[in-house]
C-alpha cells in the first residue's frame, strides 16, 4: 500500500493504507507457437534506475501502446514503458526472465534496478524482459496528491473518504480498467510483439498475483514459474495483514526471548512493548529529529499508528529485525527519535516507488470486495499491536473507489502443471508459508522452498540466485539442490547502535 508522501503530516489514512500491502483480463488466448512472428516493436538503448540519482543500468527501450480497455480499443490509449536487459550470452535462450514487482503500485523496472544482482545467473543466457504495469512507472502513472493540510493525528473515516474521492477525481485515466486482469492482456501482447515464444516469470508479493494470474491464462506460453512471498488467488489482503504481522512480531520477540544476549539486554520485551503501544494509543508523542534523508530539522506527531507502520515494515527482513528490539527498548523509555526516523524513512521511500491510483485500484477490485468471506473477528483484530486500523482505512477507501476489471475465476486457485518454484520467509510478515501452499493445492509440478527466520522476499537472499538460476535453467524442481538454505544468514540482535551482538 502507499504512503501519499514522505512529509510528516500528510495525509494519514492514505499512508497508513500504504503501510497495509506492501506487498500486489487476459482477454483472449494466445495464438499457437507455430504462429508466432517476428518482433514488431523497436527497442532503443537506455538506461533504467531503482530511483532518482541511482546509477542506471543499461538496457533496452521502448514505448508499447496499448488500448484503455482491451474490449473497447476505441475508447482511447495508454503507453506502456518497456525495457529488455540482454542476455550476457551472445545466444541466448528464446524465452526470457520476467520479474513481477509487488505493491501493488511498484514499477517492476525500478523493482529489478534494485536487486539485478539476484537475478545475474539467469541473465547468463536469458534477457531479462520488463515492464511497467500500467498504472506505474513510466507506464500512464495513476499517481495523486494528498491534502497536506490535514489536521494531523487519527484519521476519520469522513476525512479517507474525502481524500480517496480527491484522489479519484485527480487521475488522468479511469481506475477501472488499471486491475491484474487488463494487465496481464498487456504482457500477452507485449510477448507476441517481442517474439518471444515463451515467458520466465517471476513474481514478488502482489507480483506473485500477477504471475499466476497470467500462468492459468496463459499456459501454453509460461515455461517456468517462481513465486516470492506468494499470495495465494483465494486470499483476500486486508482482513489478516494485522494477525501476521502480529504473528511475526511474537516470533521476534520469543527469538529475542531465548538468546541470552537479547534476553539480557532486553527482559520482557512484549510487556515493555504492549506497555508502550497502548501508551501511544492514548496519548501520541510530537517527536523533534533530523530528517533522516535531508538532515533538516523536523517533528513528527508519533502515534500508535506511526508505531505500528514502522514495526510492520522493519519485520519484513532479516537486517532489520536485529534492530528492533533495541528500537522498542529505546522508545519505551522516551528516546522515540531512532523508531520515528525508521518511520519516516520508510514512508519517504513507500511514497517514492509506489502509484496510489493503481494500488486502489487493485484493492478495491481485487481484495475489498471479499473482506467479508475472511475469517477475522474484530475481537482478532483488536489484539494486534495495528489493530482495525488498515482494515477500516481499505474500507473506506473502497468505498467510494470504482471496482473494475475482474476475471470471473480469478480467486480460483491455478490449475497447472507447468513447473513452479515457491519461496517462503518463516518469519514473513505479510505473506507467510501457509499462502504458498494454499497458492499450490492444485500446482501438478511444484516445489516450496522456505528460509528459516527469512522475512518477506527471498529473492536476493544468501544462495536463494543460485537456485532461481538454477530453476529457470533446468524448468525441473525436482534436481533443485536446495540444502544451503539451512544456512541463510539472520543478523544477530543489536544490542546498541554500535553494532549486533557478536
Amino acid at each position: 500500500m502507499v504512503p501519499a508522501a514522505g512529509s510528516t503530516d500528510r495525509n494519514p489514512e492514505l499512508r497508513i493504507a500504504a503501510l497495509v500491502t506492501t506487498a500486489m483480463a487476459w482477454l483472449a488466448a494466445a495464438p499457437p507457437l507455430a504462429a508466432q512472428g517476428a518482433a514488431t516493436l523497436p527497442l532503443e538503448d537506455c538506461r533504467i534506475r531503482a530511483g532518482e540519482g541511482f546509477p542506471g543500468i543499461k538496457a533496452r527501450c521502448a514505448t508499447f501502446e496499448r488500448p484503455l480497455n482491451p474490449e473497447a480499443p476505441g475508447d482511447g490509449t495508454i503507453t506502456l514503458f518497456v525495457a529488455v536487459v540482454p542476455a550476457l550470452s551472445l545466444e541466448p535462450q528464446p524465452d526470457p526472465f520476467v520479474p513481477i514487482a509487488g505493491g501493488p503500485g511498484q514499477a517492476s523496472t525500478e523493482f529489478y534496478a534494485s536487486y539485478a544482482q539476484a537475478f545475474e545467473d539467469v541473465r547468463r543466457n536469458r534477457d531479462i524482459l520488463l515492464v511497467d504495469q500500467r498504472g506505474t512507472g513510466r507506464s500512464a502513472p495513476m499517481t495523486c496528491e494528498a491534502d497536506e493540510e490535514l489536521i494531523e493525528g487519527r484519521y476519520s473515516r469522513e476525512q479517507t473518504i474525502e481524500q480517496a474521492q480527491k484522489c479519484l477525481d485527480e487521475l488522468p485515466h479511469d481506475p477501472r480498467f488499471f486491475t491484474t486482469s487488463v494487465a496481464v492482456s498487456d504482457l500477452e501482447a507485449l510477448r507476441q510483439a517481442l517474439g518471444y515464444p515463451q515467458l520466465n516469470l517471476y513474481g514478488i508479493s502482489y507480483g506473485s498475483r500477477v504471475a499466476q494470474h497470467y500462468l492459468r491464462r496463459h499456459p501454453e506460453t509460461t515455461r517456468t514459474v517462481v513465486l516470492d512471498g506468494v499470495v495465494a488467488p483465494q486470499i483476500a489482503l486486508g482482513p489478516g495483514i494485522a494477525i501476521e504481522a502480529q504473528n511475526a512480531l511474537d516470533a521476534i520477540i520469543d527469538r529475542c526471548a531465548e538468546d541470552e544476549h537479547c534476553s539480557e539486554r532486553f527482559p520482557d520485551l512484549r510487556t515493555t512493548f504492549d506497555t508502550m503501544i497502548a501508551s501511544l494509543r492514548n496519548d501520541a508523542v510530537t517527536v523533534r529529529l533530523p530528517h533522516p534523508l535531508t538532515a533538516k530539522p523536523d517533528e513528527i506527531r508519533f502515534s500508535d499508528a506511526e508505531l505500528a507502520g514502522a514495526v510492520r515494515l522493519l519485520s519484513y527482513h532479516p537486517s532489520s529485525i536485529a534492530l528492533l528490539p533495541l528500537l522498542i527498548s529505546e522508545a519505551a523509555s522516551g528516546n522515540y527519535a531512532p523508531l520515528a526516523a525508521q518511520f519516516l524513512m520508510i514512508a519517504e521511500n513507500m511514497s517514492e516507488s509506489l502509484s496510489i491510483g493503481m494500488h486502489n485500484a487493485v484493492v478495491c477490485t481485487e481484495d475489498a470486495p471479499y473482506f467479508e468471506t475472511a475469517e477475522v473477528t474484530a475481537d482478532a483484530l483488536d489484539a494486534t499491536y495495528i489493530g482495525p486500523l488498515q482494515l477500516d482505512a481499505l474500507d473506506a477507501i473502497c468505498s467510494v473507489w470504482p471496482e473494475g476489471v475482474l476475471d470471473p475465476e480469478f480467486k480460483m486457485p491455478v490449475q497447472t502443471d507447468v513447473p513452479v518454484l515457491l519461496l517462503s520467509g518463516e518469519a514473513d510478515p505479510i505473506t507467510p508459508p501457509a499462502y504458498a501452499d494454499l497458492a499450490a493445492v492444485d500446482f501438478g509440478n511444484a516445489r516450496h522452498l522456505v528460509g528459516e527466520r527469512q522475512g518477506h522476499g527471498l529473492a536476493p537472499r544468501g544462495c536463494v540466485p543460485d537456485i532461481i538460476g538454477d530453476f529457470v535453467a533446468t524448468a525441473d524442481v525436482e534436481t533443485l539442490e536446495a540444502d544451503c538454505m539451512r544456512r541463510l544468514h539472520a543478523m544477530p540482535f543489536f544490542l546498541d547502535f554500535a553494532g549486533p551482538a557478536p
